[in-house]
C-alpha cells in the first residue's frame, strides 16, 4: 500500500529513487570497508583493523536506516548486488592492502555520497515537499562528515 503523506505519488516515485541510489553507495562503501578490514597490511594493522570494523558497523546502521526511509514513503528498497551494482555512483577498486590507499579510497567515496547529499537534500524539500527526507539525510550528511573526517586524520 502507497503512503499518503501529503506529498504526490510521482513525487515519493522521484524520492525513493534517489534514496534507492544512495542506499546502492552506502552497500559498496560498506562492503570496501568490509574488504579493507579484512585485507589490510601495516606497521598499525590492530589500529586500523579496529577502525575499519567501526566503520563498516556505522555504516550497517546507516543501510539499515536508509533501506527503512525508502520503505516509509511507501516504496520497496533495493536488495540485490546486482541492483547496487548498477545503481552506485562509486567504484569498486580491485583490492588492495595498502593502507594508504584503502583509506584514500574510502574519503573519496565518503565525500562523493557527501557531495551527492548535499545536493538531494534541497530538491527533497523544495522540490518534492519531502521534509522527512531531507531532515533524514542531514542527519546522515553529518555522520559521512565524520566519517570522513576521521579518515583524513588517519592520512594525516
Amino acid at each position: 500500500m502507497k503512503a499518503n503523506i501529503g506529498i504526490s505519488k510521482d513525487h515519493l516515485q522521484e524520492v525513493a529513487e534517489k534514496l534507492n541510489m544512495l542506499l546502492a553507495d552506502e552497500f559498496v562503501l560498506y562492503t570496501k570497508t568490509r574488504n579493507y578490514h579484512w585485507n589490510v597490511e601495516s606497521m598499525n594493522f590492530s589500529e586500523l583493523h579496529e577502525f575499519y570494523e567501526e566503520q563498516y558497523n556505522e555504516l550497517a546502521k546507516v543501510i539499515d536506516a536508509l533501506a527503512e526511509r525508502v520503505r516509509q514513503i511507501g516504496h520497496y528498497s533495493l536488495g540485490r548486488l546486482e541492483d547496487y551494482l548498477k545503481n552506485t555512483n562509486l567504484v569498486e577498486q580491485e583490492t588492495t592492502s595498502n593502507p594508504k590507499t584503502q583509506l584514500q579510497n574510502l574519503l573519496d567515496d565518503h565525500e562523493t555520497i557527501i557531495r551527492e547529499i548535499r545536493e538531494l537534500i534541497p530538491d527533497f524539500e523544495d522540490k518534492y515537499n519531502d521534509m522527512g527526507s531531507a531532515d533524514y539525510l542531514t542527519g546522515l550528511l553529518q555522520e559521512h562528515e565524520e566519517m570522513a573526517w576521521m579518515i583524513r586524520s588517519h592520512l594525516g
